[in-house]
Parts: C-alpha cells; sequence; structure tokens
C-alpha cells in the first residue's frame, strides 16, 4: 500500500504544554488530577480509559472550549485546531466531495485545485467510492472518515479526533490509524480518544485517565506504535481556533 498523501504543512514549532491538570464538574468527583504533559508534532497521543473518565472533556480543554478545573494548559504555534467529533453532521444535500472541498476553497484554491486535493484526502480515507453520494447516504463509518479528510484539508495544527475507529471494520480502522499516523509525521500534533486497544497500539503514546482519576504520579505511558501503523448529534469536524493559555 502507499503511503497515505501528507497533510500540508501547518507551521513549525508548534507545542501545548499541561501541568498539574485536572478537571471535575460543579458537584462531582474529580475526572482526572494532576496531567503532566507535553504535545509535539509527529506524535500519535492516545487518550484513552474507560466510558466517563472524561476523555471528551480532556479534548475539550485542550480545543480550548472548556477551562480546566486546576493546573495549566499553555499552546504555542497552535493557530488552528481541527477537531473530528465522533458523531457525525454534514449537509444532507451536499455531496462528499463538497465537504471536502469547503475548507480548500476557503484557504483561496480554485475549485479544480481543490478537488485534485480532496480526491487525494478522500483517497487516504478510502472514499473513493462516495465521492459524489450525497451526505445523507454515507454510512456512520463513511460520514466519519469523510470529515477526517475534511479535518486533514484544514491542515491544522492540533488535530483532536474523537473514537475515529468506533464504527469501523478492523480493515478500515488500520487505514484510519496509518494515514492518522501520517498526518502526525507532516507535522501536526494528533491527539485521540478511544477504546479501541488496536488504535491505541497504533498510537506512538497513552496519556491512561483512568491512573489520572485514581491519582497515579504519572498517567502517560506508550504505546505499541510508532504513530505509523497503522459530542452529540450536532457534532461533525470543526475548527478551534487556536487558544493560547487556560488555567
Amino acid at each position: 500500500m502507499t503511503e497515505p498523501s501528507a497533510a500540508p504543512d501547518p507551521g513549525p514549532g508548534a507545542a501545548v504544554r499541561a501541568r498539574g491538570l485536572g478537571h471535575r464538574f460543579t458537584g462531582t468527583a474529580d475526572l482526572f488530577t494532576g496531567l503532566d504533559f507535553d504535545l509535539l508534532p509527529g506524535e500519535v497521543v492516545g487518550v484513552c480509559g474507560p466510558s466517563g473518565c472524561g476523555k471528551s472533556t480532556l479534548l475539550s480543554i485542550l480545543a480550548g472550549w472548556l477551562a480546566p478545573h486546576s493546573g495549566t494548559l499553555e499552546a504555542t504555534g497552535v493557530e488552528r485546531t481541527g477537531w473530528v467529533f465522533q458523531n457525525p453532521f454534514g449537509v444532507p444535500g451536499r455531496t462528499a466531495l463538497d465537504h471536502v472541498v469547503l475548507p480548500l476553497l476557503a484557504k483561496g484554491l480554485d475549485r479544480s485545485a481543490a478537488e485534485t486535493r480532496a480526491d487525494e484526502a478522500m483517497a487516504d480515507f478510502r472514499l473513493e467510492a462516495v465521492r459524489d453520494r450525497p451526505f445523507r447516504e454515507l454510512s456512520g463509518g463513511e460520514a466519519q472518515r469523510l470529515m477526517l479528510a475534511r479535518a486533514v484539508c484544514s491542515a491544522p495544527d492540533l488535530l483532536l479526533v474523537d473514537e475515529p475507529t468506533a464504527q469501523l471494520d478492523l480493515r478500515t480502522a488500520a487505514t484510519v490509524n496509518r494515514t492518522l499516523g501520517a498526518i502526525a509525521r507532516a507535522g501536526t500534533i494528533v491527539v485521540i480518544a478511544t477504546h479501541d486497544p488496536h488504535t491505541r497500539e497504533a498510537c506512538t503514546r497513552v496519556l491512561d485517565l483512568a491512573t489520572a482519576a485514581a491519582g497515579g504520579a504519572n498517567a502517560e505511558g506508550g504505546g505499541g506504535g510508532d504513530g505509523a501503523g497503522g459530542a452529540g448529534p450536532h457534532a461533525g469536524a470543526a475548527d478551534v481556533p487556536g487558544s493560547g493559555a487556560a488555567g
């Protein structure tokens, strides 16, 4: 299999630094506490743990949508954040291609050039067969992969992905994991919330929120790969402005 095409270089120097990060909602116990980690381009970092442990909450904090209850989060060189949600949302009557072309047109490409780049991104996620199909006719797995392709075309510095393989067969999941690894190597910080042991194995590093919830001193562990191995009804893929620091 050929190497997936790389995302456009999002720019040098992107980094995210968390120290003592923790969160709880009013009237509830801590979801996680004392998280220390650095996120750098070239790695696929998995956020793992059981349901309800705060994986999506941590992604919200990384996106700058939610301030942590404790600790600090500092992002440098992160001008654009892409977030691919677990439950995809698109425009029912627009084609799959239209969804991927949109961020490229917004960046100033003409239609022909945008379609060429969009076709490459869709091929990386095995979506060639649904190129001209309306969004309403896509399966759940196809729709989520479409949002991944669209997020890649927006060239984010930080890409957050929530359960990217939950609705996929093993072969397609392996393709997604491999492509996310290629995106990371091209210069994007990639963070994946996942229950999937195969996706966890493909990550470079893992943040285990079950350990953090238990007050473990170190919630960070190694994944099994080098990064190459492979929200709600209104969620799709979102572009989030760089959040700077929150704390």
